[in-house]
């Protein structure tokens, strides 16, 4: 039961009145004469002690229940004279509601983040997992707040789609048809006839159509379940994860890293607000400097720095890094780090990256060589926002398709966007998975989904 719902309790009482808690058994210790309940509602990390004196009808019973039966308290709610604790209860009657049997999952001793995802279903209950999903709903409301307050609009964006955002083509396929009878013609399957008249996908980006309605209502965002096909297993990615995408019209370059940035830090501030509870929590279980992590990098003001500096920064630093970087090679985790975390100790935003590495839809710099895209890398996790300033003309935009080998009959409406009132528009799209495990300091992201898919995993 959290401080808020207990102040609100204590506020209605008055002497005479009694409260009712319901919840589930954290610990019990029992004697002759009274026994010690540690129960919890679900809405705070921390447990309220009951104390039940066995003059009580069903004393009995009450001695006998377990971690994780469920129970209703009806009592009064008093505040406590021992140390670790404002309140407790002091039980006048309790409803067993359901008895756990001996062989419930979630014992006293610690278990393993391994252990747990075999569980899902049960986790949510274990005082860590509890924390970390109440920061999950609280984080998806500051997301919304966030955009609400600078004036965007909520865009739905399809889930199923007939395009390939970000052409990597790492897509989940979806058909109506018999995998047993596929319509073959000339060696091929015939997606004519199948539901959509065409070959479909679950989306990997709603990026392009928050362009569309960008260039319609001005600044829009996305936040929604995404998917890819990706067959790794690496604690950092997903097969279904959730993204924000925000999009700006007559937004260029500098803007949009000043909106990220500032995204960012209102996260991350609000947070440690609105759950200090949950985060005292992980810190005792995952990260005891994580408090002190939040506050050095999120109230700093972050580094911009060209990628051909960052790439010189990492030449010039005579580092063994397991991956070789020059002009033309993405920056991997370790050079992010390096950045981060060794030479500026900041937030790092690093831009003007090879066109050679980015998609089609980065807008060319004068250079023709680099496109205006731009990575937010943050200490300990790297990379934690990808975004750029979107090709506004026609002409170079059939360009890079036709270098990256895409149809642009299967991006018309597009490549429209550039022909009816094209202007300068900007976006970028941020893991929601990836920010939850920065601001928690949970290491692998199966622990901050509720229901993780990753390959040969489909459970719950």
């Amino acid at each position: 039961m959290n401080n808020t719902k207990i102040k609100t309790l204590l506020e209605s009482l008055n002497p005479i009145n009694d409260v009712i808690v319901k919840g589930w058994i954290k610990t019990t210790r029992n004697s002759k004469t009274f026994s010690f309940i540690e129960v919890n509602d679900g809405t705070s990390p921390k447990n309220l002690q009951v104390i039940v004196d066995s003059c009580i009808e069903n004393y009995e019973d009450v001695k006998k229940l377990t971690t994780g039966s469920s129970v209703s308290i009806k009592g009064k709610l008093v505040q406590s004279k021992g140390k670790g604790q404002n309140w407790e209860l002091i039980s006048e009657s309790i409803e067993i509601i359901n008895f756990a049997p001996a062989e419930y999952p979630l014992q006293k001793k610690q278990h393993t983040d391994e252990f747990l995802r075999t569980i899902a279903h049960i986790r949510p209950r274990s005082t860590k997992y509890g924390s970390i999903f109440r920061i999950r709903s609280e984080l998806s409301y500051l997301i919304h707040k966030f955009f609400k307050e600078r004036g965007f609009y909520y865009l739905h964006s399809p889930i199923i789609t007939c395009s390939d955002c970000e052409g990597a083509g790492e897509l989940f396929k979806i058909t109506s048809f018999d995998l047993n009878d596929l319509p073959i013609v000339d060696g091929k399957i015939d997606y004519s006839s199948d539901f959509f008249g065409k070959q479909s996908y679950l989306t990997v980006s709603g990026q392009l159509s928050a362009e569309i309605f960008a260039m319609a209502l001005n600044k829009v965002y996305t936040f929604g379940p995404t998917f890819r096909a990706e067959n790794s297993n690496t604690p950092k990615h997903l097969a279904e994860f959730w993204m924000i995408e925000p999009e700006m019209a007559f937004c260029d370059l500098n803007d949009n890293m000043s909106l990220a940035e500032e995204f960012l830090k209102y996260l991350a501030i609000n947070i440690m607000n609105e759950c200090s509870d949950d985060l005292d929590c992980l810190s005792k279980h995952i990260d005891s400097n994580m408090n002190d992590f939040i506050k050095n990098i999120f109230l700093s003001n972050f580094v911009r720095v060209e990628y051909k500096d960052a790439v010189k920064i990492l030449n010039a630093s005579k580092r063994k890094f397991e991956f070789e970087i020059n002009f033309g090679k993405d920056l991997q985790t370790e050079h992010e780090r390096f950045l981060t975390e060794e030479y500026f100790k900041a937030g790092v935003i690093v831009y003007n990256y090879p066109k050679s590495i980015k998609p089609f839809y980065m807008r060319l710099n004068e250079d023709n060589e680099t496109v205006a895209a731009m990575d937010v890398l943050l200490p300990r996790v790297g990379e934690i926002i990808g975004g750029s300033q979107r090709e506004e003309r026609l002409d170079l935009l059939e360009k890079r398709m036709d270098e990256c080998g895409l149809k642009k009959e299967n991006y018309w409406w597009y490549l429209d966007l550039r022909k009816y009132g094209s202007v300068p528009h900007s976006g970028f799209g941020m893991g929601f998975e990836r920010i939850l495990m920065t601001l928690t300091g949970v290491s692998n992201i199966r622990d901050v989904m509720p229901f993780p898919r990753t390959p040969k995993n489909l459970e719950f």
